[in-house]
């Protein structure tokens, strides 16, 4: 060994030697180097797809929050137009909910969440921020069941805005129509004259927006002619509405109006 440290006989002989065993030494690493990548590898996918995942849980909850405040928004700006309908109506207002629809194909009702704990009553009209929606028929503590006006078996007294012709408006049964009663073929109505209640009655204060006018028929054979007409209120889309308080009046002032 001395010998060859210092003169390096077998150097040519150890070079030799370590060529021929280093596709050994190759072939023994082979299997733990891609022992080591798949384990890599396996552990960058498993960690991949779980962040897959949580990222898509993340959008999914950010999505549906965006939902949520967008409706939040559409709220908002519901009850602001309500609101600011409330300022202009000289009545008391309540703002309510929707809560249930009749599912009743010959009945036209629904039942909102204010009740007589509200000062709710009998006889309290319905608005939303385009017309007149209804009246109260049934009243409980906590809850209220409102009449439609397309509800057949309602008749509305409503007044002609352009000419001050007063008739009756019939429900329908039919979701957003309803039809005039026995006006005369020569009546003076045209399409697109607005209609508003005519306080005639009691049940509704005067002034409310109901509709318009949007078919005429005229047959000379027949007395009536028959006019349809479309509410201007969501009535059961709504998913707000104000009740209207009618303000009591002394018979001093009711004499005053009537004259």
């Amino acid at each position: 060994m001395m010998i060859d440290h210092r003169s390096g006989h077998l150097d040519t002989a150890r070079v030799v030697l370590s060529t021929m065993v280093s596709p050994l030494r190759y072939a023994v690493d082979i299997p733990i180097q891609i022992f080591h990548w798949a384990s890599d590898h396996l552990t960058s996918h498993a960690s991949l797809v779980r962040e897959n995942t949580h990222l898509r849980y993340q959008l999914f909850l950010n999505q549906a929050k965006l939902r949520k405040f967008s409706d939040l928004e559409a709220e908002n700006n519901r009850l602001r137009q309500l609101l600011g309908s409330a300022e202009k109506i000289s009545e008391q207002v309540l703002i309510t909910e929707l809560l249930a629809v009749d599912m009743d194909p010959f009945s036209r009702r629904i039942m909102l969440n204010k009740g007589t704990r509200d000062g709710i009553a009998v006889g309290h009209s319905l608005i939303d921020i385009k017309g007149i929606m209804g009246q109260v028929i049934e009243v409980g503590p906590f809850f209220s069941t409102v009449l439609l006006i397309t509800d057949p078996s309602h008749a509305l007294p409503i007044q002609v805005n352009r000419n001050g012709l007063r008739s009756i408006a019939l429900g329908t049964g039919i979701q957003d129509l309803l039809e005039l009663s026995h006006m005369p073929t020569n009546t003076d109505l045209n399409i697109g004259d607005v209609l508003v209640t005519s306080g005639l009655g009691g049940k509704f204060p005067p002034g409310y927006p109901v509709g318009e006018v949007t078919h005429i028929k005229r047959d000379t054979g027949q007395p009536f002619a028959k006019i349809l007409v479309k509410p201007y209120a969501w009535l059961e889309r709504n998913r707000e509405a104000l009740f209207v308080k009618p303000i009591a009046r002394t018979s001093m002032d009711s004499t005053t109006k009537i004259d």
